[in-house]
């Protein structure tokens, strides 16, 4: 199956594009196929077992915090569907069955799966231990509409009114982060407090 992806001015397609490439992807390479491996006992009409738990990792991927948020974000999602051969997304109330009726077992054979997924696909797993493994993070804040959905009030240390110029201000020294094997260098700034001089006291 050939996938195009462009801009029209018309009516979309699929409101996740990323994730229509990115199934596709998995689909060319057969990435969730171990998941058919899960035996589950239960009534197939217009979708496997396998086709369910798939659908409920793109729910996940789609932003779905509950699945069912799956009958408002991708009920409407045909095109989407179709990259992966479904005829439609399978309605909230199906995919919550399917969890519900998993045993103790069948979750154990769930987290087996999805480990040998990640695993024969990880390039930490794949990663030479004789060097360092950098890992690479950024944990500035950034601003965003006060309507952007669970946007929070933050603080923006650089943001602040700059002292007075009684104030010691802040020296910059070096500071280290360790991740695993390895660590990064960095910067930091480590303020300095004052406080007024004590007084001596007076002798009588």
């Amino acid at each position: 199956m050939s996938l195009e992806i462009g801009l029209t001015e018309g009516p979309t397609n699929t409101q996740y594009a990323p994730l229509a490439a990115l199934f596709a992807l998995y689909q060319a390479q057969n990435r969730l196929e171990p998941l058919a491996q899960v035996q589950i006992s239960m009534k197939t009409r217009d979708f496997s077992p396998a086709d369910k738990l798939q659908q409920v990792l793109l729910s996940i991927l789609a932003g779905c915090e509950t699945l069912s948020e799956v009958n408002v974000r991708l009920k409407s999602e045909v095109g989407l569907a179709r990259v992966w051969g479904w005829p439609r997304i399978a309605d909230q109330s199906t995919l919550s069955r399917l969890l519900d009726v998993l045993t103790l077992k069948q979750i154990e054979q769930l987290r087996q799966v999805t480990l040998s997924i990640w695993k024969a696909h990880s390039l930490t797993e794949r990663h030479d231990w004789r060097g360092y493994l950098w890992l690479d993070f950024d944990l500035s804040g950034l601003p965003c509409s006060p309507r952007a959905e669970e946007s929070q009030k933050g603080y923006f240390r650089d943001k602040k009114t700059p002292p007075g110029g009684n104030w010691l201000g802040s020296v910059w020294s070096d500071t280290g982060r360790r991740s695993g094997r390895t660590s990064s260098q960095g910067t930091g700034i480590r303020p300095i407090a004052c406080a007024p001089p004590s007084k001596q006291p007076k002798l009588l």
